[in-house]
């Protein structure tokens, strides 16, 4: 694997679904078994918990960027292998882009899809060259994907603009195609 380092988006809560919890947990065993550094946004709660504490129960390296106010509201990891905490939002995710080389998106809410948009338009502009990708676990983001498409449709979204955001089903499918489009970069 080429990759040293992702970032991965992803809910404060745990959602109603064992399986969210799942693929974070895999997301996490993935990238410790192959020497990959997980950045995230710090948090010890819902799937960002299961996320963190699975990578370190694997003997990973974990990274978490949190801004100062969200210190108590999202109960900071404090076992992780670096805590970096920032001033705010948007130094989070400046910080969390510096770091990594690539994005994985898990379910999650308002935060998490902000984040993912972001990425995606940094990567339409071309303010960043690095790949972003979903997980598409249960089918959680189908209707996010329809509207997309839809966009797409009604030519809101530029064909070759449609396919910057990559999708798999599972979080090793995803990685995979992270990887080679790094090796690519």
């Amino acid at each position: 694997m080429n990759l040293k380092s992702v970032c991965v988006f992803c809910g404060s809560q745990p959602g109603r679904r064992d399986e969210y919890v799942a693929a974070a947990r895999e997301t996490a065993r993935l990238l410790a078994a192959n020497d990959v550094e997980l950045i995230y946004g710090g948090g010890h709660v819902g799937l960002m918990g299961a996320l963190a504490d699975e990578a370190l129960r694997c003997g990973g390296r974990v990274t978490g960027v949190i801004p100062e106010h969200l210190m108590h509201p999202e109960v900071a990891h404090q076992g992780l292998s670096e805590l970096l905490i920032v001033d705010s939002m948007h130094a989070r995710k400046h910080t969390m882009a510096a770091r990594s080389e690539a994005f994985i998106v898990l379910p999650g809410g308002f935060g998490t899809l902000e984040e993912m948009f972001e990425m995606v338009t940094w990567l339409q502009l071309r303010l960043q060259a690095k790949p972003v990708g979903l997980v598409n676990v249960a089918g959680y983001f189908d209707s996010l994907l329809a509207f997309l498409e839809h966009a797409a449709a009604e030519g809101l979204i530029r064909a070759e603009h449609r396919n910057l955001l990559m999708v798999a089903d599972a979080p090793g499918q995803l990685l995979i195609l992270l990887d080679a489009c790094t090796t690519r970069l």
